[in-house]
């Protein structure tokens, strides 16, 4: 029967040109490559290789079989080097969720040099914003979660990535922009203008307004960061953003931002984190890029403590 090994071998042959130095090529002996032929010839009942011309001369037979091992020997080439990625944890696919709409500012930057390593993998987003996703996650509904608030289930563990503050965002002519006397009540007579999530999820809401049983005048959403800084720059409203996000609008002289000290001296301050399954960093490629993360949460705490 045909086999991958007669297809190598008409390749060296049309390589090379010669049995001796086809069989060099392929660690082999020149009686070997000729019993190769021999079966070949047998089996289809006609000469594959005219042995007596120089170069070696190739029957319509043989030609159509060197079309087949072009066509078959690359396919095989590139699935045994599929395996062995698949084997080594070299290839597969991390499916990201986050509760912070804004980290994607961070986020991108880091999965771009991710796919220079680890081309192979895919990388995803799950769409919207899960009302449960730690149980997703350990349902492996995805394989990523990025959260300021863990939560202890089985099978999950937490990576901190970094600390960061919330600060209270305003438009430059704000009168709390002056306010040496900052309270929830007084933010409270403000419209807040958010991304459209749920409440709970939101670090004003969460930690400033619900812990004093205390609702803002109003609330109204935007997706975008872009026109959530307009809004509040024009004198819609207030908002509270990571210092990461807030840090260059404020640079740009959009907005003001302010610490919230009346929550404490160091203001509102939240850690963020990496929720994944532990079953997860025996594969490669997702050992590979927490310490893609360990990278950057280092760089960031060292550029933030000089």
């Amino acid at each position: 029967m045909l086999e991958l090994r007669h297809l190598r071998t008409l390749q060296a042959l049309r390589e090379h040109g010669s049995l001796v130095a086809a069989a060099t090529d392929l660690n082999l002996t020149p009686s070997a490559i000729s019993h190769q032929l021999k079966e070949l010839e047998h089996w289809y009942d006609v000469e594959i290789v005219n042995r007596r011309s120089r170069p070696l001369q190739f029957s319509n037979v043989g030609l159509r079989l060197l079309k087949l091992a072009d066509d078959v020997l690359p396919q095989v080439q590139l699935a045994q080097s599929d395996i062995v990625r698949l084997v080594h944890g070299q290839t597969g696919r991390i499916i990201f969720s986050s509760e912070c709409h804004s980290c994607f500012d961070w986020l991108m930057p880091l999965l771009n040099q991710y796919r220079q390593q680890y081309p192979d993998v895919d990388l995803d987003f799950a769409s919207g914003f899960e009302v449960n996703p730690h149980e997703l996650l350990q349902n492996a509904e995805f394989d990523l979660l990025i959260t300021a608030d863990p939560i202890v289930l089985k099978g999950i563990e937490y990576f901190p990535i970094f600390e960061y503050e919330s600060r209270l965002v305003l438009s430059n002519t704000h009168a709390l922009v002056r306010d040496a006397d900052l309270s929830v009540e007084k933010l409270a007579e403000e419209i807040l203008i958010t991304y459209p999530v749920d409440k709970h999820r939101l670090d004003i809401m969460a930690h400033v307004f619900l812990p004093a049983n205390i609702q803002p005048k109003a609330i109204r959403t935007t997706d975008l960061t872009q026109m959530l800084i307009q809004l509040v720059a024009s004198g819609r409203g207030i908002a509270a953003l990571p210092d990461w996000v807030v840090n260059e609008y404020e640079q740009k002289g959009w907005v003001t931002s302010r610490r919230l000290s009346f929550i404490s001296p160091q203001g509102l301050r939240r850690t963020l984190y990496a929720g994944f399954r532990t079953e997860e960093k025996s594969r490669d490629y997702f050992d590979g890029f927490l310490k893609q993360l360990q990278k950057f949460s280092n760089k960031r705490q060292a550029y933030y403590a000089e």
